[in-house]
Order: C-alpha cells, then structure tokens, then sequence
C-alpha cells in the first residue's frame, strides 16, 4: 500500500511544468498557461481535491477542444475610474481575467484605500480562495465571488436555480497563514460530486434533492441530473428551514446578484452552458473582486496582531467532549501544503487522463510515478 501511494505522488516541479506544457498545447499563451496552472495546482497544495488536477482536463481542456471556452483571453475594460473597473473576459480562461481583476484592484486600493473590479463573459476562474490571498499578500482584506452554472435550488424549491457561487473572504493575520474563507453557497459542490464519482464513492444523504423532493445519492447519476435539471444542490444549511437553509440560500443569492448586476451580465438559467438545441455553449460567468488596504485604517501590522489574536482566541476556547483540536479558516490548508511538499497525490481516474493528454500532445519528455 506505501508503495501504491508514493507511485500516485507527482513532484510539484513535474505536475506545474506539464500542466503548463498541456495548457500551451491546446493554445493558451505561456505566460497565462503559467497563471492558469498556479491557480489549479494551488487547489491542490491546500488539499480542494475537487477544484485541482481532478479538472484539470474536464473543465479546461475538453471545453476548450468543444469550442465553448477560448485559449487566449482577450480582456477588455469597459469601464473604469480610480476605485473601480468593469471586464470582459471575452469567454477565455477564468484564472487569467481573474487574476488580472485582483491585481487591479489591489493596486487601486493601495492607491485609495479600496477597490473594486467585476468581470463579464469569464469562465470557470478556479479556487476563489487564490484571488482572495492575492490581496492578503500586500495587506489588504481580499473578497470575490462568482456565478456559474445553475445548481442551487432555492428553500423550499427543487429546481436547480443559481451556482454554488462561493462568497470568499481573505484577511491578513500575523500567523504563518491567513484567514481566508473560501466555500460554496452549497453543502457540496459540483467539483466535489465529480471527485466522488471518479472514486466510487456516494453523495451523502442530504446534499442534493431531486425534483421528486427526495434526496440522491448515485455521484454518477447526480452528475447527469443537475444538467437535466432532475436535481439541485441543497443550500448551506439543507433543503428547509428546521438548519437555516434560508441563509445559503441568501447568500448565493448575493453572490448570483452582484456577479450578474455590477456587469448588466447573464445570470442563473441563462449560465447553463447548454443552447436552445440541446448543443453545448459559452458560459459567460459573471466576478467580481474586491481589494481593501488596511494601511489605510489603522495600518497593516494593528489589522494583521488583531485577527491572529482573534484566530488564537477561537483556537484556544474550551474544545467539546473528544474533540481534539478547534481550527480557524486557512489552517487545515496550511497543514495540507506541509504534509504535501513532495507532491501532489494523483487517483487512477485522472492518472488515465494525465497520460492521455501526454499522449495526445506528444509530450514524451513525460513520465508519471506510476509508469515506472
């Protein structure tokens, strides 16, 4: 079994120089194929299996082959002042617009204290969490959220309505890790379901509702559901109203909201990525990202010493019966990133895939662990 397990292990310096190769060969620019492979692998390295290589080819390379995402991101700014912008990411990779949106408002806000920037027609921009660090870096409290394809039906609905649309907050602290909270509107999300799929295992109870009004639990079968609309994701909290499923509910409602209404961009069924045809589509996602300087408040260091003494504080309060230890958001991914400076653990599903997009792309220079 050790041995099985170091034979799924692929060194970082190995899996960010392919997944670059691979970006490049199916025409994305370098430079940009190296934005998109940092945010991928940066899923990885905080252990979000479900947003890393697992998506790698399913996301970006198959929508890119079927024409409904580009390879070279064209963006366009369609309005801006001093605190704000507007984007269009011209439908290219979601992680080079993204990373682009951030940077600017980071630079605004260092310049006046905060700003904004939302982003039209972009596509899947990867793990939220990666923008928000971006502005946790330079001392400044970082948010972002982003619309996608239906999925979320709404209390007391079954129908899938809205995206999981993560609302991601990231906050400089003193610790060797930041607060960055970054988790979908939904008890699962999609990427999580697939992750499940690929390795046999069921959907627990609860997490999706079909429009029989029960809940299923076939990973696979979900899959198809949620694009034939015969199942929803359930709201934080769960379907009714007995676990305050109302306020996931809510909150993917802001989400779905500001990434649609700051760009006058598509929103809910109009993200499906399907046609009228039945034949596949652009998605046309709707960003938005938001940069606040904390120098311009009471300073960086005053901001960073009092969300690590509140982060402390939460760690150290009195622990229920058996349970070990109490976290706060950030640390169980730093511990990941540790445990993970040999590489990143690839499952058999995907190591089929790594090897045929190799194959494909004749990148002989390639040879994965479990090969030898």
């Amino acid at each position: 079994m050790a041995e099985q397990v170091k034979n799924n292990v692929v060194d970082w310096t190995t899996i960010t120089n392919f997944v670059v190769d691979s970006f490049v060969g199916y025409g994305i620019p370098r430079q940009d194929a190296i934005i998109c492979a940092d945010v991928l692998l940066e899923s990885d390295k905080r252990g979000i299996e479900s947003h890393g290589v697992n998506r790698f080819k399913p996301i970006y390379l198959d929508r890119i082959k079927a024409g409904i995402q580009n390879p070279v991101t064209n963006i366009t700014v369609l309005k801006e002042t001093e605190c704000t912008a507007v984007l269009d990411g011209g439908d290219g990779m979601g992680q080079v617009v993204g990373h682009k949106a951030m940077q600017m408002a980071i630079e605004k806000a260092k310049k006046y204290g905060m700003g904004g920037v939302a982003v039209q027609n972009s596509c899947h921009y990867g793990i939220a969490g990666y923008y928000a660090t971006m502005a946790t870096k330079m001392g400044c409290v970082g948010i972002t959220g982003t619309n996608a394809r239906p999925s979320i039906a709404p209390t007391f609905g079954v129908e899938n309505m809205m995206g999981t649309n993560p609302l991601t907050f990231g906050l400089p602290t003193d610790e060797p890790y930041d607060f960055v909270l970054d988790c979908a509107t939904s008890i699962v999300q999609r990427g999580k379901i697939e992750y499940y799929a690929r390795i046999g295992k069921p959907t627990p109870e609860g997490q999706v509702i079909g429009r029989d009004g029960k809940y299923h639990t076939d990973s696979v079968a979900i899959l198809t559901e949620l694009n034939t609309g015969k199942a929803a994701l359930c709201p934080l909290g769960g379907a009714g109203e007995e676990l305050a499923g109302y306020k996931g509910y809510g909150y993917a409602a802001v989400v779905e909201i500001l990434s649609a209404a700051f760009t006058g961009g598509p929103f809910m069924k109009q993200l499906s990525g399907i046609a009228e045809d039945g034949s596949k589509k652009k998605f046309h996602l709707g960003h938005f990202f938001f940069a606040i300087d904390t120098e311009h408040f009471m300073g960086e260091c005053t901001f960073r010493k009092t969300a690590g003494d509140i982060c402390r504080a939460l760690r150290a309060s009195e622990k229920a019966p058996g349970a070990e230890r109490i976290y706060t958001a950030g640390e169980k991914e730093f511990e990941v990133r540790c445990a993970r400076r040999a590489g990143v653990p690839i499952n058999a599903a995907v190591q089929k895939e790594l090897v045929a997009v190799r194959d494909e792309l004749g990148l002989k220079q390639y040879t994965f662990p479990w090969e030898a």
